[in-house]
């Protein structure tokens, strides 16, 4: 589907967050509306939220399916229906081969027809007894397979079919990807890649705390016993209250990693390459080993595989040496020399192989650790060679010659989508292409600013340089000539990269045929940031002026028009809401533009047209862009808009635009059905007609000033209640005005999120119906007017990005549009502080966002457009928000982002300043002035390496910036604090009064090993773990030696699988509507093709496979539950990291699956480890942590830990309290929960108090009869009775002494199935018991209220589900 955005989760139609009662969960599970479905799932549109869903209305992805028949591209995507068909032809069925390779039994193989033969061959090389072939080829009765052929080619192959391992000669190319395959496989267990960042490799360690596999450790072990042996203390710093947070843990130590040495050197011999008479023998070439025994050899490798030689270190003596041991793979050579490489390397593959896949697999991009133990630095070939061959091209792929990457790039996009298998092989390429290229920008990046790249123009001053690297372009973040200076100069200069990078995305997403733009990725390293470019075929060879034929080079002094370029551009126009407008060129004609003027045109030499500088693909942000004698609305006014910014690029975010047009669209529809009453009403009390159109004419405009001072009005403090009235009601208003105005045809009350929205009745091109008749298109241009449409027939919003540029000019004619479209940026700018912000808030006081820490935050902010400059504006409105001590998690968690980000600012300058051999020294001291409470940290100029620093000053300009090289030792805490503050002030207009770290960490409650996590994330700082002291007055915490490494910061494009992401959405929307089986076969296709485009491992599907738990386990199967969270864990700490909330997140539901499985002690575990994480990134302060020690607190209750049990309940109840109010319904849970460990410790005074409160709450929230109040109170009556027999029973031991005749009183351990049942509860899992009859009519009533849906006519949403589950799925 083409010009479709739903890429980008905007607000979806129908799907406000409607205001909430109590979360689900609160084991109410109808709390104040039981005709809402709770479901905390995010429906793909951004709020990843408990968002009230309408039963039907939720299902809005049919009627997408729907529309995007019609398409503009005239593209027929034809709804599930067909989709399913073709799903069917690609899950073609397998069949089985036979392998037989040298010296193996043979064994049967699972292969499938779609197969290419070499993915048979990457089998073998993976395999524990054929990992040590590379060089072989596959015969079927004596024919060679062409590597490349799929397997549905090949005649004679079929189920049975044998095919023969045959070993064939070495070529030079063969040998070295031989000794490079050895290597990996003597590295695979060893985490050093991971923690240098490279090859796409990053941490995992879910295994240490499982022991190993979930699937096996599940049988094996004796489920009755399993009590006695568990140890439940946790380690101190986990427990309640404790204020240690050590850094030590968050990398255990894996007992796998201290790797078995198979060889102690295995490396290039320095007798390479062999000369021309030995190469004549058939030598490739030679290595040099030194086994495990310290016997050095040396060995050849030839076209017949590889012996021993006679040469030393420092003799060449090729000839083979007496016994040669000649053999075909270099493992077979070494095991006969070396009697421990043979049982270490045995072992080591065991142990590969019993790894799960997950833990070994590449991530499509790479993840940056940023701790990491000190790792022995061993000697490694082919580490070596990389590092000085460069590695170019990676020769792997493509033989002699570099990727020309613009021409993958495009040729991709360029591939057929007409049905579901070509549209996955193209997204799948697509996809691959853009993972490569961004990992080659990104070493070329580095390799440019660590200075081992010419530069193309080396004469000029090194801010100034381009580079070329690999058929990649790459520029420096800095302006160059003056380019920016209108607009801010160097800051202008930094924030543009990322803006057009955020423009390749947008029109990347909507994906219009013929249209190209550059593959780009931002880079900031070490203090710079480089842009990285595809580049255009012939650009090079001609001056931009020539090459430019659509846009301007100069903004806007210049401007050139292009009918293909308009034509092109006008097919995104729609998604992206951009006007074509007209402007002035430097002759004073009329050019028409369908983007930006510095969005350029150019025909590369391949006859492709590309758009390039798409830096203002989205409108100016007016309240960061003051400009002379115009006024901003007063929203933004109250709040001191607008303000004065770094540079003028601030533009508004895309999510930002759909969420103004959303919301417009319903104040369009609301006049539109008001109007109509109106008629409607006058209709039926006159009947001459002159009569109605003078008043149909008159409400109408009255009705446009009111719609114009309700947006004004929305700023009060009850703006959250007006704009969640809104959604309500449009509800019935959408209905009605839509039947009214199109004779109930659907299409019209369906917002399309895609662009503009009009009555169906243009939409088929011939005007039908109602719009005929002159007072409904009368009230549809009145509606048109009031909210800002450019179409007088339909509603229909769109951005003129060209507003308020400097230097561009429109033509007089159009003065009237162009006022038009100031006063809609203006009031978009007032949307985003008056309705955004809000509701962020709110979304945060009723728990449905739940940022933990600074990245979940400002994925917060931007789901609902908020930028991050607005950070400050936030955290006032916070500040001045009622239910302040409510958001204080959310507070804190702004404030350290906010100081975080300011001290990145001022790193990337103090960075810029220092030479390469001071880079760790710098580092730490600025970390020290940071964080350590050390009032005067001294940096150690590092003269002590090496001495004579006299010479080495003459050669300083080599590095981009240059400058006074020792500035930055002479930085002090307290000015490091001074410059935070100013830098807030300055950039987020907010005041911090603190002159230190600790008054900040004592004023905001922030913690120290929170800040040093973030800054280290965000400017790609990798430290040593160890404990590190900062509070200590006396010494710095860090030296140069605890730097270990600067990681790149990289940005790049996202490329999505579009197929696979509507069947996911699909499947999220059957499970709300209750139908759990058909919702999981959807999301299985839904894994099965992401699995297509994406390989094994990617975000989204981590949530695929979170949510096929959650199903897996609603519908009672406990073991695949287990089995796809687990994998849901790997893929969060590959994919995100270890310490990501996502993970957190992913802990803590597999905890739930293990218990429901039996295996307290893993569960308890993982809990342990999710609750250490957890105080590392955020702190014990926040909501998500009650859920966390409720969990824990169960668990432990269950194995009978009584007294642990009840210190992490009472944390759960002090914490629900504060952060969701006395008297919700969490709280009463939560005191339900206390009071029963309180019964199990025969502490009945204590339980009675608690189970009191709980049950007060729910009398005073659900009245009398509700169920759960009659259970509180039954439980109370138990106590009583139990208290009271116990009372006797030592009243009895008092009266009679020890001979007293005492009843046994029973205190049993609560049962493995009543904890499991309130981990559910508190997890948010609700079973609801039904019989098979009740299943039935719920169904039957479910699609009664479906068909009524499709009519257009329900209005009171439907009642009761099945189930409820509520889960939080990020979509990006």
């Amino acid at each position: 589907m083409v010009s479709k955005t739903d890429d980008i989760p905007a607000s979806v139609p129908n799907c406000n967050p409607v205001d909430l009662a109590d979360e689900a969960g609160d084991g109410a599970q109808d709390s104040n509306e039981p005709s809402k479905t709770r479901l905390k799932e995010s429906c793909g549109c951004g709020h990843s939220a408990d968002t009230a869903m309408v039963n039907g209305d939720g299902a809005h992805e049919r009627t997408e399916e729907a529309e995007s028949k019609q398409d503009g591209n005239g593209e027929t995507d034809g709804g599930e229906e067909s989709n399913e068909q073709e799903v069917i032809v690609i899950q073609d069925t397998g069949f089985t081969v036979k392998i037989q390779a040298p010296g193996t039994e043979p064994f049967d193989l699972q292969v499938s027809p779609q197969e290419m033969v070499q993915e048979i061959h990457q089998v073998l090389m993976d395999r524990e007894d054929t990992c040590h072939r590379t060089c072989f080829s596959l015969q079927l009765d004596g024919n060679v397979l062409d590597n490349f052929a799929e397997l549905k080619s090949i005649e004679g192959l079929q189920e049975g079919s044998l095919l023969k391992v045959v070993e064939e000669p070495y070529t030079v190319r063969e040998a070295r990807i031989h000794v490079r395959h050895i290597r990996d496989l003597l590295k695979s267990l060893d985490p050093s890649d991971a923690y240098n960042g490279v090859d796409c490799n990053s941490l995992s360690f879910l295994s240490i705390f499982t022991d190993g596999d979930l699937g096996d450790s599940g049988k094996r072990k004796k489920k009755g016993n399993e009590m006695e042996q568990i140890d439940c203390t946790p380690p101190e710093h986990i427990l309640p209250g404790s204020k240690d947070r050590p850094l030590v843990p968050l990398q255990p130590q894996n007992k796998d990693w201290k790797p078995m040495q198979c060889l102690k050197v295995l490396t290039m011999s320095g007798w390479n390459p062999p000369p021309g008479n030995r190469k004549m023998h058939g030598d490739l070439m030679y290595l040099y080993i030194v086994t495990v025994e310290e016997r050095h050899v040396s060995v050849t490798a030839s076209t017949r595989g590889f012996y021993l030689n006679q040469s030393t270190t420092y003799t060449f003596n090729p000839k083979p040496a007496n016994p040669s041991f000649l053999s075909h793979s270099l493992v077979e050579l070494l095991s006969q020399i070396s009697p421990a490489f043979k049982k270490n390397f045995t072992a080591l593959q065991k142990k590969r192989v019993q790894r799960h896949p997950f833990e070994r697999i590449a991530t499509p991009f790479q993840v940056y650790s940023w701790t990491a133990p000190q790792v022995d630095h061993a000697m490694d070939c082919v580490r070596a060679e990389d590092a000085y061959t460069s590695r170019l091209g990676y020769e792997e792929h493509i033989p002699g010659q570099t990727r020309d990457w613009n021409e993958e790039l495009q040729t991709t996009r360029e591939l057929p989508r007409k049905n579901l298998p070509e549209r996955l092989l193209r997204e799948r390429a697509i996809f691959k292409v853009h993972s490569d290229f961004a990992a080659a920008a990104t070493r070329g990046a580095m390799a440019v600013i660590d200075g081992n790249v010419m530069a193309i123009n080396p004469g000029e001053e090194t801010r100034m340089q381009m580079f070329i690297w690999n058929n990649i372009f790459f520029s420096l973040g800095f302006d160059v000539r003056d380019h920016y200076r209108e607009l801010g100069g160097d800051a202008a200069a930094h924030a543009a990269p990322t803006n057009d990078l955020n423009g390749v995305r947008a029109y990347g997403a909507v994906d219009v045929e013929g249209l190209y733009t550059l593959g780009t990725v931002v880079v900031d390293y070490r203090g710079y940031r480089v842009t990285a470019q595809s580049i255009i075929p012939g650009i090079l060879e001609r001056e931009q002026e020539q090459s430019v034929i659509y846009g301007s080079i100069d903004f806007g002094k210049t401007v050139v028009s292009h009918s293909k370029y308009l034509e092109l551009l006008d097919k995104t126009s729609r998604p992206l809401k951009v006007q074509r407008h007209n402007v002035l060129n430097e002759k004073d004609d009329t050019v028409e533009l369908c983007s930006s003027v510095e969005c350029k045109g150019i025909i590369g030499n391949d006859g492709r047209h590309y758009i390039l500088d798409l830096l203002r693909t989205f409108p100016p942000d007016l309240n960061f862009l003051p400009v002379d004698g115009e006024e901003l609305p007063p929203e933004s006014k109250r709040q001191g808009f607008p303000r004065q910014h770094r540079h003028h690029l601030a533009c508004l975010r895309q999510e930002l635009i759909e969420a103004f047009v959303e919301h417009r669209y319903l104040l369009f529809m609301k006049m539109a059905a008001l109007q109509l009453m109106q008629q409607k009403a006058n209709k039926d009390a006159k009947t001459d007609l002159p009569a109605i159109t003078e008043t149909a004419g008159t409400p109408s405009e009255s009705n446009a000033d009111t719609t114009q001072t309700q947006t004004a009005a929305s700023d009060s403090p009850s703006v959250t209640e007006a704009s969640a009235d809104a959604t309500s009601q449009t509800e019935n208003n959408a209905s009605t005005a839509s039947e009214a105005a199109t004779d109930g045809e659907e299409n019209a009350s369906k917002p399309a999120t895609n662009g503009s929205l009009e009555p169906a009745a243009t939409q088929n091109g011939e005007c039908k119906s109602p719009l005929e008749d002159p007072k409904s298109r009368e009230v549809v241009l009145n509606a048109c007017k009031a909210v800002g449409s450019i179409s007088n027939t339909s509603f229909d919003i769109r951005f003129n990005p060209d507003i308020f540029s400097p230097g561009v000019r429109f033509p007089d004619d159009s003065a009237d549009d162009v006022q038009k479209q100031k006063q809609l940026l203006k009031d978009t700018a007032a949307f985003l502080v008056s309705c955004q912000i809000p509701s962020l808030v709110k979304d945060c006081l009723d728990h449905s966002a739940l940022p933990m820490d600074g990245a979940t935050l400002t994925e917060a902010l931007h789901q609902r457009g908020i930028n991050v400059r607005y950070l400050g504006t936030v955290l006032e409105f916070v500040d001045k928000t009622p239910a302040k001590a409510q958001l204080e998690h959310f507070y804190r968690i702004g404030i350290s982002e906010l100081i975080t980000r300011c001290a990145k600012h001022i790193f990337k300058t103090y960075l810029q300043g220092v030479e390469l051999s001071a880079l760790s020294a710098a580092v730490s001291h600025f970390l020290n002035c940071f964080l350590s409470s050390f009032p005067d940290a001294v940096a150690h100029l590092p003269a002590d390496e090496l001495v004579s620093r006299r010479k080495s000053r003459k050669r300083r300009n080599r590095v981009p910036g240059g400058g006074d090289n020792t500035a930055w030792a002479s930085l002090t805490p307290s000015e490091l604090w001074k410059n935070i503050a100013s830098e807030a002030k300055s950039y987020y207009h907010f005041t911090i009064q603190c002159e230190s770290v600790d008054q900040v960490v004592e004023k905001y409650g922030l913690q120290k090993s929170t800040l040093l996590r973030e800054i280290s994330i965000k400017t790609g700082i990798q430290i040593l773990i160890k404990e590190y002291n900062f509070d200590s007055r006396h010494k710095p915490a860090l030296t140069e030696e605890d730097i270990l490494n600067i990681f790149p910061v990289v940005k790049h494009v996202n490329p999505k699988a579009s197929d696979a992401f509507h069947f996911f959405q699909s499947g999220q929307a059957k499970v709300q509507q209750g139908f759990l089986k058909e919702g999981c076969e959807l999301i299985n296709e839904a894994l099965n093709l992401f699995n297509n485009v994406y390989g094994a491992m990617h975000v989204e599907i981590c949530a695929c496979l979170r949510l096929l738990a959650r199903l897996n386990y609603i519908m009672g199967d406990h073991p695949e539950a287990l089995s796809n969270q687990q994998k849901a864990v790997l893929m969060s700490e590959r994919v995100l990291g270890i310490e990501h909330p996502n993970t957190i997140q992913e802990y803590m539901h597999l905890a739930l699956y293990c218990f429901a499985n039996g295996q307290l002690s893993t569960a308890l575990k993982l809990l342990y480890r999710a609750r250490y994480l957890m105080l590392l990134v955020c702190g014990e302060d926040h909501p998500e942590m009650a859920l966390l020690d409720s969990n824990i607190g169960l668990v432990l209750h269950g194995v009978m830990e009584y007294d642990l049990s009840l210190r992490f309940l009472e944390n759960a109840l002090t914490i629900n309290t504060k952060y969701h109010g006395p008297r919700s319904l969490k709280v009463a849970l939560s005191h339900h929960l206390v009071a029963r460990v309180y019964e199990s410790k025969a502490e009945f005074r204590s339980a009675l108090q608690h189970e009191k409160e709980g049950y007060t709450i729910y009398k005073n929230q659900m009245g009398e009869a509700h169920e759960k109040t009659k259970e509180s109170s039954e439980y109370l009556k138990y106590l009583t009775q139990q208290a009271v027999a116990l009372q006797r029973t030592m009243n009895e031991i008092y009266k009679n002494g020890s001979n007293a005749s005492i009843m046994p009183l029973k205190f049993t351990a609560p049962s493995m199935a009543s904890v499991l049942e309130q981990l559910n509860i508190i997890n948010g899992i609700i079973f609801i018991p039904l019989s098979q009859k009740d299943l039935e009519n719920l169904k039957a009533e479910v699609q009664r209220r479906q068909q009524l849906q499709e009519l257009g006519k329900l209005e009171e949403p439907a009642e009761d589900k099945p189930l409820e589950l509520e889960d939080k799925i990020p979509i990006d």
